[in-house]
């Protein structure tokens, strides 16, 4: 995995947004605003008006869950999403919602290309940060502020997360891709039948190109799916990883399903910026 290339974060501080430049264990802007650098590595940006909770992101149970998810069923769909993508040592990918980073490492070990990752986790950045050596992780609200200058990235990625569409289109190259992933419609729909009554599927797509449009436009569409046999700790693990605040009449048919055969399935768009030559 190569290094991340080295690229400037900016100062998160309302009104400021000057370069950080490092000294010793602390990031420093001109207006003399200072972040410091944990032991594990990362840093962590986040103002007070980014925290709408003591700590913002993932439960440590859900984090958990996906962990055990994206390391074993889920693992070749992590392969195939990487599939999708054709780059370079030279290409710098950020991740904006990257979580404990499984997808971010995979992309930089595949192609040894730079590779930061972005999430408003601490504990989900923290764990990147210990496991996965050579990448930048930062915790950051990408809903309010991408902390990095205009078209720095020749990548940007959104699995299952972020989608600001204007500081994506701020950050990312002219001639760069913006790779989102969401669930597809029939993603883990046994489950959802048995657990929340859905008897249909919904499907995002036109909703997510939508919430992009103008500033990205859709280059192509590639649907991922396999059918896994799950018991019920791994169908547990599957829908705690991607459904939050299941009610306890939900939580209580969740436990009670046996054995079953789950559909695991995820739409892969690939965007680029409005205007670029390579539609």
């Amino acid at each position: 995995m190569a290094p991340a290339a080295t690229l400037s974060l900016l100062c998160t501080v309302r009104d400021c947004r000057k370069p950080l430049a490092r000294s010793e264990r602390r990031l420093v802007c001109d207006n003399d605003h200072s972040f410091d650098v944990a032991r594990s590595g990362y840093v962590n940006l986040l103002q007070p008006q980014d925290r709408r909770s003591p700590r913002p992101g993932d439960s440590p149970q859900a984090l958990e869950a996906r962990r055990r998810v994206l390391e074993g069923v889920e693992a070749p769909l992590v392969d195939a999403i990487v599939d999708t993508l054709s780059l370079t040592e030279h290409d710098v990918v950020l991740d904006v919602g990257c979580g404990e980073g499984h997808h971010l490492a995979a992309i930089a070990r595949r192609f040894g290309c730079g590779a930061h990752g972005l999430d408003i986790s601490v504990p989900a950045i923290d764990a990147a940060a210990r496991r996965h050596r050579g990448i930048e992780w930062v915790v950051a609200n990408a809903d309010r502020f991408v902390p990095y200058a205009e078209h720095s990235f020749s990548v940007v990625v959104s699995i299952t997360g972020r989608k600001n569409a204007g500081e994506f289109r701020r950050v990312i190259r002219p001639d760069g891709l913006l790779l989102v992933v969401v669930p597809a419609a029939d993603d883990l729909i046994e489950v959802r039948r048995a657990v929340l009554g859905e008897g249909v599927p919904h499907d995002r797509i036109e909703r997510t190109v939508a919430t992009f449009a103008p500033l990205f436009t859709l280059a192509r569409h590639e649907c991922l799916r396999r059918v896994v046999r799950l018991d019920r700790a791994a169908a547990a693990d599957a829908m705690t990883g991607s459904y939050r605040g299941l009610r306890r009449n939900e939580r209580a048919r969740l436990e009670s399903i046996g054995d079953l055969d789950v559909t695991l399935s995820r739409d892969v768009l690939l965007l680029r910026p409005e205007g670029s030559a390579l539609h």
